[in-house]
Order: C-alpha cells, then structure tokens, then sequence
C-alpha cells in the first residue's frame, strides 16, 4: 500500500499563490500521480495529472494557466503550484496515485487532503 500525504494549504487572499506538495511512501507501480479537490457541498473534481514516468500532464480547464503540476522523482514529491487563486479554488486538496496504466480511470490511493481557503 502506498502512504499518501498532503502538505501546503492555507489561507491565501484572491490573487496570491500557494504550493502544495504531496509525499509517497514509495513509487513502485505508480503511473501517474493527481490532485484533486472538493469544495463544500460539490463532488470531487479533477485538478491535474501527472505521468510519474515523464512529464505528461493533463489539466481541468479551470486551472490551466495557473496551477502547475510538477514532480521530484528522487525525492518521492508531487507539487502542485497554485498561482493566482481565485475564490473558486477554496476546497480540500487530495493527493492520489494511479496503479494502472494510462491517465483515465480511477486513482488508488489517497491522502488525507490539505485545505485550501481564498479570501477575497
């Protein structure tokens, strides 16, 4: 099993940045790592994604332009850079890897999430 935690939340007013990282116990079998988020009374929505093995990405139209996904190998670390956040940003974070080939489909393991919050 992988340990997944989340680091990095925050309160942040409209406009600024935070960077979130994320942390795995291991890397074995993991395909891609994402992030993804849930606000109060919303689902969970996809954020980004990250082929562990190169530097694929895939983003939520939401957040193109100003998070950025980005990964350590080495140092077993994810971040996600959040640059000009905006109060729609506010949510919990989660970190989570993929154990199965290609960047669709569910994700397997998870953190505990980090929280988010923008003031205006």
């Amino acid at each position: 099993q992988v340990q997944v935690v989340e680091s990095g939340g925050g309160l942040v007013q409209a406009g600024g940045s935070l960077r979130l990282s994320c942390a795995v116990s291991h890397t074995f079998g993991i395909y891609y790592m994402g992030w993804f988020r849930q606000a109060p009374g919303k689902e969970r929505e996809f954020v980004a994604t990250i082929d562990w093995n190169d530097d694929t990405t895939f983003y939520a139209d939401s957040v193109k332009g100003r998070l950025t996904i980005s990964k350590d190998n080495a140092k077993n670390l994810v971040y996600l850079q959040m640059n000009v956040l905006k109060p729609e940003d506010a949510a919990v974070y989660y970190c989570a890897t993929k154990q199965t080939y290609g960047p669709r489909g569910p994700y397997d393991y998870w953190g505990q999430g980090t929280q988010v919050t923008v003031s205006s």
